[in-house]
């Protein structure tokens, strides 16, 4: 198990390291504090999903989880027959087995990587449980169960999962079971699109608290970080009974084949690391330290954990690099590789615009104050001064200004271009596939993220991208210049 930059036994120091960044931003960072609980402020409510979660004062509905053995025509005695495959009753048993287990929420691309890399854990690997959000998705189970992944150009098949579909409706046959037997989850893996992750642990809450440990597996940023992630964590988790909250920087390609099976077209590696701790029961942070650790030593996935710094900028990185490839290749009906393939047309100048104006946006995140806390070293002492605090910071922000400059940002996408020249985008799939894409969680971010941090910053290039691909454009490659670089197209 490679575990880098947070040790094992750094958890509850990071706890600790939490807190004293909160007393520090309370002393030294007040203005900012009542800007951020001040409930009139624009800032407060900065996104319309931030909105309609904390408009919302229903309580979260009671659910089930369905297994084969609630289907309605023999689809339980069929799965049974099934040698070694489990058979997903919803009889959980109490104690170190349920607080080891794995759940999986979203069996597409990124839930069965996951879940396939930590079934083959050699020594004690957890119990693991997938979620799919369709009754036909557990009937296709019943069918022909199963995960598929084909990894150099061979197929590695496993049915030894538990599995569930989790609904408000109680079943009509067989055992009725509440969503982890009616008490908290220990272990979630969310591996939905990024656009619907929030809001499908906004109606699991129920079952989260601060027992619980949720990693966020999917592109784009975890919408948990500052400025706007305590805002959430306050109107759906009061009195401390909010989950940890880690997150994944996944950077293998991973191509649909279908319902449960998908081919691991670029083997590549994954990072992980904690974005938000629980003020609760689990004061070590030893449920966190769990998941993070699983993570790690899931074979094939070749992760590690990363402290959350480095994760912060592992996802901004990522997010421009998705904010340029995705949309342009979905637009463009073509390999990554080929937007940056030297043709006679303004393509490059697009993609300079593109980066120009994320280095702009990440510019204003990185000096707001909301940022501070991420930007205090992982090396400081915990009885650091309030001085050291700000040095630490400033020493930090410089480094990040630089990291996230045009040019930098420049090579770096041109440099991960040519890594994935070959590939499809997870964009472009989805296009082909007819399913919503994530427009709004890569360059959507950007253009929300602007307005949140400075009304006068406009990202005029992001947005026609995102007309263009909610318009389910297909263009030329002059053809999308001509709009993208024209200054009064809109």
């Amino acid at each position: 198990m490679r575990v880098a930059g947070l040790s094992v036994t750094s958890v509850s120091t990071l706890r600790h390291r939490f807190g004293r960044v909160r007393d520090t931003r309370l002393r030294l960072l007040h203005s900012s504090t009542r800007m951020q609980q001040n409930p009139g402020n624009v800032r407060e409510m900065p996104a319309e999903w931030l909105r309609r979660i904390t408009e919302d004062d229903t309580k979260p509905p009671k659910l089930y989880a369905w297994t084969p053995q609630n289907l309605s025509v023999g689809g339980g005695a069929e799965f049974e027959s099934i040698e070694g495959t489990r058979t997903g009753s919803g009889t959980y048993g109490r104690g170190d087995d349920e607080r080891r287990r794995i759940f999986v929420l979203g069996i597409g691309n990124i839930g069965i990587l996951y879940a396939m890399c930590l079934s083959r854990i050699a020594n004690n690997p957890p119990p693991i449980t997938l979620v799919v959000h369709r009754k036909e998705l557990l009937e296709r189970w019943v069918a022909e169960p199963g995960i598929e992944l084909i990894r150099h150009g061979r197929a590695h098949r496993n049915a030894k999962f538990d599995i569930e579909w989790w609904t408000d409706t109680a079943p009509d046959r067989g055992q009725t079971t509440e969503v982890a037997a009616g008490r908290s989850i220990s272990n979630l893996i969310v591996a939905t699109k990024a656009s619907i992750a929030l809001p499908q642990i906004d109606r699991i809450r129920r079952y989260l608290d601060s027992n619980s440990t949720v990693a966020f597996a999917q592109n784009g940023m975890c919408k948990l970080w500052p400025p706007v992630g305590d805002t959430y964590v306050r109107a759906r988790f009061p009195d401390g009974t909010s989950p940890n909250w880690i997150a994944c920087v996944t950077t293998h390609g991973v191509t649909s084949q279908g319902p449960f099976r998908s081919i691991h077209a670029a083997p590549a590696n994954a990072l992980v690391g904690p974005v938000m701790m629980s003020n609760g029961v689990d004061r070590t942070g030893e449920q966190m330290g769990y998941l993070m650790r699983q993570i790690a030593s899931a074979p094939d996935l070749d992760a590690r954990v990363i402290p959350r710094k480095e994760l912060w900028i592992a996802q901004l990185e990522k997010l421009v690099v998705n904010a340029i490839i995705n949309p342009l290749t979905a637009v463009l009906r073509c390999k990554n590789g080929e937007i940056f393939v030297p043709r006679d047309d303004g393509l490059p100048a697009v993609i300079d615009k593109l980066l120009s104006e994320a280095s702009k946006m990440l510019d204003t995140l990185i000096r707001e104050p909301a940022s501070d806390g991420i930007l205090i070293s992982d090396s400081l002492n915990q009885e650091a001064t309030s001085d050291e605090v700000f040095e630490s910071q400033g020493a930090s922000r410089a480094q990040l200004l630089e990291r996230f400059s045009f040019p930098r940002l420049r090579t770096m996408v041109l440099e991960v271009g040519a890594k994935v020249s070959a590939n499809t985008s997870s964009m472009l799939q989805d296009v082909r596939a007819g399913k919503p894409t994530e427009i709004d969680d890569f360059n959507g971010w950007l253009v929300d993220m602007a307005k949140l941090l400075d009304k006068g910053l406009q990202l005029p290039t992001h947005k026609k991208l995102i007309a263009l691909v909610k318009g389910q454009a297909v263009l030329t490659r002059s053809e999308l210049c001509a709009k993208l670089l024209a200054e009064n197209y809109s």
